[in-house]
């Protein structure tokens, strides 16, 4: 049956629906609604634990240590939140933890903007942890993937047994669709890692072996879990070449956006090509190179300074325009004014 649902009671419906029995979280905009609905879930349903943390940092780790005592854990923040919780993510990359982090962009830095949408926290999953790590992120653009990217946030957390995070923005967690999430057909990946107390007993983030024991003066057994946890990932990753493309016929002009910028774009796949990508990270090199080549032109369009550009400009290596909607409330006219004016600056 249809319901109108918002992108935040889909995602914590996705986790439902994906076998997760554990919320830890801090009430922060635009996500304090799944932290309500998982405090009213706990009342109804003894199995699923919840916990609303002093802070973000306790929250993150309390959820980790949940997954790794053997449930399927995920937590939901936005930006400052996300901050607090670097430490931690990169202590659940260095002990295999299977869970997910939600992060519903907003304006920032710091407090910034509460209410209004950002896609601004890219590098921030890439690389706001100490260390060589490989982090896996996906990004919908409607209630539905909302709910279906959540479970295969999931499945890919626990193949590759790491942390992955789900993207989101202010206006898509607060965005109602009608959609019957009861019929939708998903796959779920079963939990398999041990729990804490069998097998392995030891959970450091400390350079160590197979087993837990601290190696820190031991360069080949770090060189070979990094290059194991590497390859599975990279594995992981391929696994989910999650994109949609809408080619123009006789288009010049290639317009990349994701998340609410690619839904607020969508009039104009009647004048240009489309190009969304869903697997934010590891960024879709190959599938990139090919689509772009044909085009004289390619416009990225996000709610950021350029992040993702720089990631097209890497992986296809060709300058491209940029159209950063910046400081909130994303307006179609004024994206598509600022579309044109890039072109004709570059036709001059």
């Amino acid at each position: 049956m249809r319901q109108l649902i918002s992108g935040n009671e889909a995602i914590f419906r996705g986790a439902l629906r994906a076998g997760a029995h554990y919320f830890a979280g801090y009430p922060i905009s635009p996500t304090s609604e799944i932290l309500q609905q998982a405090a009213v879930h706990a009342e109804e349903d003894p199995r699923f634990r919840f916990l609303q943390a002093e802070d973000e940092i306790a929250a993150s780790i309390a959820m980790i240590s949940a997954a790794l005592a053997g449930v399927k854990a995920f937590t939901a923040t936005s930006g400052p939140g996300f901050s607090l919780m670097q430490e931690a993510l990169g202590w659940g990359h260095a002990v295999e933890a299977p869970c997910v982090f939600v992060n519903s962009m907003r304006v920032g830095p710091s407090t910034g903007m509460p209410t209004q949408p950002a896609q601004s926290d890219l590098l921030q999953i890439k690389a706001g942890s100490a260390g060589d790590y490989y982090p896996i992120a996906f990004y919908p653009n409607s209630v539905e993937e909302c709910f279906h990217l959540t479970v295969t946030a999931f499945n890919a957390a626990e193949e590759s047994l790491s942390p992955v995070i789900l993207l989101c923005d202010a206006f898509l967690s607060h965005l109602y669709e009608l959609v019957d999430l009861d019929g939708i057909d998903v796959k779920i990946v079963p939990r398999t890692k041990e729990p804490l107390g069998r097998g392995k007993r030891l959970f450091t983030g400390i350079s160590h072996d197979k087993m837990g024991n601290t190696r820190t003066s031991h360069p080949e057994i770090y060189r070979e879990w990094l290059a194991e946890v590497k390859a599975r990932h990279l594995r992981v990753a391929q696994a989910y070449p999650l994109y949609e493309y809408l080619p123009r016929q006789g288009s010049e002009t290639l317009l990349i956006a994701f998340g609410i910028t690619s839904r607020i774009l969508s009039p104009l796949k009647t004048q240009f090509s489309l190009f969304r990508p869903i697997r934010i990270f590891p960024v879709l090199e190959d599938e990139m190179k090919e689509i772009t080549r044909p085009y004289r032109h390619i416009v990225v369009i996000e709610g950021s300074d350029g992040q993702f550009a720089s990631w097209v400009e890497w992986a296809t290596g060709r300058r491209v325009l940029k159209v950063p909607c910046l400081g909130g409330g994303f307006k179609f006219q004024w994206i598509r004014n600022q579309i044109e004016e890039r072109l004709k600056e570059e036709a001059a």
